[in-house]
């Protein structure tokens, strides 16, 4: 298989490229409401992270991989720079991008994100036993996604949302996501928020349990040239939840600053 990640675009070839980079359960689908809505500006590109999808799996799944691999594509695409939205697990593949290749990323959207991931030692232990624990039973996530994706929403997510997160979920591997929770474990840019110096929107979500929205706001205030935005009555998966107000968010930021 190709060292490319699979990807799907909307958009001529020529424009800017903007690229979203989902989360731990997503894939290149988890974008489906936002790639056609800024096709009009931009060649919006939503990929199948490395062992994700149709993309190849990585040697050993660790963030400089991660990040050397989002170069990759973007070489591929003829981009020099991109405008990159990374949601979750993505929004830290979009922060390693940055600290590996300086001066690729255009503007930043990180997306129901955080600058490291939670604490290490008994919380971290903790963590990755729980969800690693229904891998040892010989679970996929397509056993679970039942469990886990409800808990990511806010309290009202339309049908339509809840079935293209269980659907993404669904279709990841077992192994690709034990892979992508030890991955996950590893994160910390903490120490580069201040090293980003391009404009920066953090996109919170108020019912957000994973990345809360007070988190995120002390995370732009980090970062040089930030906006802080929180959108109400959403959880982690704000791009399904309401795409239309997602998609306002990052379109009125990209007008302000491209």
């Amino acid at each position: 298989m190709s060292n490319i990640p699979h990807f799907q675009s909307h958009g001529q070839d020529g424009k800017p490229v903007l690229l979203f980079l989902h989360g731990i359960g997503g894939d290149n689908h988890a974008f489906d409401a936002q790639l056609p809505a800024f096709a009009d500006r931009w060649r919006a590109v939503s990929w199948d992270m490395p062992g994700y999808g149709q993309s190849a799996p990585l040697d050993e799944m660790t963030f400089p991989a991660l990040g050397d691999a989002v170069a990759r594509l973007l070489d591929h695409l003829d981009a020099p720079t991109a405008a990159i939205v990374g949601h979750s697990m993505g929004g830290m593949v979009a922060q390693e991008f940055i600290a590996l290749h300086p001066g690729r990323t255009s503007a930043l959207v990180l997306s129901g994100t955080s600058p490291a991931f939670g604490k290490p030692g008994k919380w971290r232990d903790g963590f990755l036993g729980q969800r690693l624990a229904p891998l040892d039973k010989g679970l996929r996530p397509a056993d679970f996604a039942g469990d886990l994706v409800p808990n990511m929403m806010g309290d009202n997510p339309t049908a339509e949302a809840v079935a293209a997160a269980m659907a993404s979920m669904s279709a990841l591997s077992a192994q690709a996501y034990r892979a992508a929770l030890h991955c996950l474990v590893t994160f910390n840019r903490r120490d580069n928020l201040e090293n980003i110096n391009c404009p920066t929107l953090a996109l919170a979500a108020e019912m957000d349990e994973a990345a809360p929205a007070g988190m995120m706001e002390k995370m732009a205030g980090n970062i040089a040239d930030c906006r802080y935005h929180c959108l109400t009555g959403v959880g982690h998966l704000a791009n399904l939840e309401d795409p239309e107000n997602f998609n306002k968010a990052i379109r009125t930021f990209l007008d302000e600053v491209a």
